[in-house]
């Protein structure tokens, strides 16, 4: 071999070991405690399946409650597919839900409501928030998504309050247990309507 083409597969060689090779003694700086802290937080973030295939025309108002609370919590993630944690139905009686577990159970959107002039994408939110731990909180006011039909059909506002807002994060970080009975069938009915 002449001296010229071993020179440049020597080169070649050395060239490619340099590129390629890691400092056997480069350590990552250890991450800062906030750094740390946030992805903790990201890995305690609970995945939730909904299957809303059999909501019929409460299906967009379903998914749109679901994206309202995926906004407003940071411990929980709703997200469509199988093997569902919950389900949505949609039948011809009062809105209901039945958690049977923290973020397991089934949803009915019911047309009753509808037809009397209830927000759907609000009844969507408020009965995904009996799956997610939260009971009716029967307060009037529409300021509280859990207040459900005792707001009265012009309320339609569709977002948990701050204090509705913590209590699933703490439900879903395991600091408190959440206030459903799991089993029970939460029916919205307005006061002085028959179910």
């Amino acid at each position: 071999m002449s001296r010229i083409p071993r020179s440049a597969l020597v080169f070649a060689l050395g060239l490619a070991f340099v590129t390629t090779a890691t400092p056997a003694q480069a350590v990552p700086a250890p991450a800062a405690p906030a750094v740390r802290a946030a992805q903790g937080a990201q890995a305690a973030v609970r995945v939730v399946r909904y299957d809303a295939s059999r909501a019929a025309e409460f299906r967009s108002a379903v998914d749109q409650a679901a994206q309202i609370w995926n906004g407003s919590v940071s411990n929980v993630r709703l997200v469509a597919g199988s093997p569902a944690d919950f389900v949505v139905l949609a039948d011809n009686g009062w809105p209901r839900a039945q958690p049977v577990g923290l973020g397991r159970g089934t949803v009915w959107m019911g047309r009753q409501a509808t037809g009397q002039g209830y927000d759907p994408l609000r009844i969507a939110t408020h009965e995904i928030g009996h799956i997610l731990g939260l009971p009716d909180r029967r307060t009037g006011r529409c300021t509280d998504l859990m207040s459900g039909s005792s707001a009265g059909t012009g309320c339609t506002n569709p977002y948990p309050s701050t204090a509705e807002r913590a209590a699933v994060d703490r439900n879903f970080a395991g600091l408190t247990p959440p206030a459903v009975e799991f089993g029970e069938i939460y029916v919205d009915v307005p006061v002085g309507a028959a179910p």
